[in-house]
């Protein structure tokens, strides 16, 4: 089954990154969090906005971005940026990679970007909007890749409570 994989390089919101988790939970995504982030892993605003879904969670923590790419030497990098070319639904995205958000207020460094320009994505938008949500790009863009591997392991029928009939996305 294939691997995706979301990285926060130094997340300075809570709230953010308890709103990721809980969509990582949802759909299987591992979440890698690279240090140093705003905020410590117990605070309670981090664990409400995903508390019951953290024991769900497959999350691995990193010293820093040396850290995390040296931890991961064979990874296939995407870069989720307002400064990128190329917007993510023209890219096709393979089996086990890796999609890496920046800082809430400052994005992913810049050498970094200049370094990757073929896989510095954009979710497009209007240019009079600085950026989206952090929390909300990591769902657009996940869901996304989810759906052009075919939702892999993922509930896609929903059964009302009340009535005996049940809604399937595939048809």
């Amino acid at each position: 089954m294939p691997q995706l994989n979301i990285v926060l390089m130094q997340p300075q919101i809570p709230q953010n990154t308890g709103n990721i988790a809980r969509t990582c939970a949802a759909t299987g995504a591992r979440l890698h969090l690279v240090k140093p982030m705003g905020f410590t892993v117990d605070d309670r605003k981090l664990k409400r906005a995903g508390l019951d879904y953290w024991h769900l969670l497959d999350i691995t923590y990193y010293d820093n971005n040396e850290d995390f790419f040296e931890k991961n030497k064979n990874g296939n990098f995407f870069y989720l940026t307002t400064k990128g070319q190329h917007t993510f639904t023209d890219t096709e995205f393979p089996e086990n990679c890796y999609i890496i958000f920046g800082r809430e207020d400052a994005g992913i460094d810049e050498e970094i970007l200049y370094n990757n320009p073929g896989t510095s994505l954009r979710i497009p938008m209007r240019s009079q909007a600085r950026s989206l949500n952090l929390s909300n790009s990591v769902a657009i863009v996940t869901y996304e890749i989810l759906r052009q591997w075919n939702y892999p392991d993922l509930l896609c029928e929903g059964q009302l409570t009340k009535f005996d009939w049940q809604v399937n996305c595939n048809e």
